[in-house]
């Protein structure tokens, strides 16, 4: 069994090879807006997950996912041959392509966040144009004591 700095540090070599091999050595064009987001390797060596993410055109709002799925499970075997060249270990990982979710759920959360602060600044309008429901001052001062109430309660207290 590895150790997780050996297994973080092949994660990381693994990244770099095969970013590198997407934008190099593998020709097909489903593949050239796919950015690679992280590598979790198990603690054998023997598995590496490969997140990534594929950025959208200007002119295509909504990239084909399941192309880039289908072009990476096709090129896994030139991907993995590759990894082995560039690692040196003695067993090459196999590898498994995970597609990162990690932009989207922080686009609904920045969607979110616009949200409430459309609905804050609509509350702070509302609460700046409101106006008391009962009088300005809603306390009571106390009444000023006349000299005939004092002298009701000093009768009222014998």
């Amino acid at each position: 069994m590895a150790d997780a700095p050996r297994a973080r540090k092949l994660a990381k070599r693994i990244s770099q090879i095969v970013a590198s091999a997407l934008e190099h050595e593998v020709k097909d064009p489903r593949l050239a807006r796919v950015t690679i987001t992280d590598t979790r390797v198990t603690g054998d060596l023997h598995e590496a997950t490969i997140y990534y993410t594929v950025i959208g055109d200007k002119l295509d709002a909504e990239p084909d996912h399941a192309g880039v799925a289908e072009a990476l499970d096709k090129a896994k075997g030139k991907l993995r041959t590759l990894v082995g060249q560039g690692t040196g270990v003695r067993f090459t990982p196999s590898l498994a392509f995970v597609a990162d979710t990690v932009p989207d759920v922080a686009r609904g959360i920045d969607d979110l966040l616009a949200k409430a602060r459309a609905a804050d600044a609509e509350v702070a309008a509302q609460a700046s144009r409101a106006t008391p429901a009962g009088e300005a001052d809603p306390y009571k001062a106390p009444r000023p004591r006349d000299e005939d109430d004092e002298d009701d309660q000093d009768d009222d207290e014998d």
